[in-house]
């Protein structure tokens, strides 16, 4: 049967790479985004490999989170009518922000790099647990270290750095991925968190070199800090979407779930915050607040 997979931001830099190496491993790829000239563009690049299924575009606004309800409605009962599994989803979904951003009335980092994939992923769960063997990889980021670690509200408090909220967001979402391979160990499903180190990408090109993005006392050190994030963000999207192809795909994974796949394509012990079970309980409460499984 034919294998499917959805990556979520999939029309250009790690996410295409990533849509890249799962059509090349056999699978029929379906790319999300927003711009339809670049998913054009994605979609040949992809097809233009010959791969053995051709690959798709559906146009969604993932900052939407009804968009998000709308998107999986329409996966879901693409594979209930076909009667095709979805094999993995990919939440390549990724933002961060030099100045605070709200997106119906919520900071837009949380939105996008926690409530929308996980929204997205639960919404979809009945179709993947349907069609396992499955898989669902969350990426991660290393700026999970550098994150307030309060989750009492959606948003922590303070001033607004924008490089310490993204990863508070990515920190929240790699708690609920490693909770979320734990309620499903059983079901077939597997849960992965891919961290795909670092890559010049459209957001850290356009936020890595403003100082705003760090508290004040990283401030003070801030031409050590460039150079670090410089060096960090130097590599190609090819080699950071290794991590989230290994985990979708890699054979000595099966029957495993809960790990996070590093850089180098091995697993890698997650920051003990989020194996916590008090950031856990918190991020799940956040999650339900903030994106209901059924529309107001």
């Amino acid at each position: 049967m034919k294998r499917t997979a959805v990556v979520t931001a999939g029309t250009a830099s790690i996410g295409l790479e990533t849509a890249l190496g799962l059509a090349a491993a056999g699978f029929s790829v379906t790319v999300v985004g927003r711009d339809t000239d670049r998913a054009a563009r994605a979609v040949g690049r992809i097809n233009a490999t010959d791969p053995a299924h051709p690959a798709r575009f559906l146009s969604a606004d993932l900052s939407s989170l009804d968009a998000v309800r709308a998107l999986a409605d329409r996966i879901g009962a693409e594979h209930a009518a076909s009667g095709e599994p979805l094999t993995v989803l990919v939440n390549n979904l990724g933002a961060m922000f030099a100045d605070r951003r709200e997106l119906s009335g919520v900071e837009a980092s949380f939105v996008l790099n926690h409530l929308s994939p996980y929204l997205l992923t639960e919404l979809l769960l009945p179709t993947l647990t349907s069609g396992a063997p499955s898989r669902i990889v969350n990426v991660t980021s290393g700026a999970v270290v550098a994150a307030k670690r309060v989750f009492d509200a959606v948003e922590p408090p303070g001033g607004y750095y924008g490089f310490h909220w993204y990863g508070r967001a990515k920190l929240a979402n790699l708690a609920y991925t490693l909770d979320l391979a734990a309620r499903l160990d059983g079901t077939g499903v597997s849960v992965f968190a891919a961290d795909p180190g670092g890559a010049a990408t459209d957001m850290t090109d356009g936020t890595m070199n403003d100082p705003k993005i760090v508290s004040p006392g990283l401030r003070l050190l801030w031409p050590l800090v460039r150079r670090t994030f410089a060096r960090s963000t130097s590599g190609p999207a090819s080699t950071a979407a290794r991590s989230s192809v290994i985990a979708a795909t890699d054979s000595t994974l099966t029957g495993r779930t809960g790990l996070v796949i590093g850089a180098d394509t091995r697993p890698v012990a997650p920051p003990r915050t989020a194996t916590d079970p008090r950031v856990t309980d918190a991020v799940r409460r956040l999650s339900e607040q903030y994106a209901p499984l059924v529309s107001a």
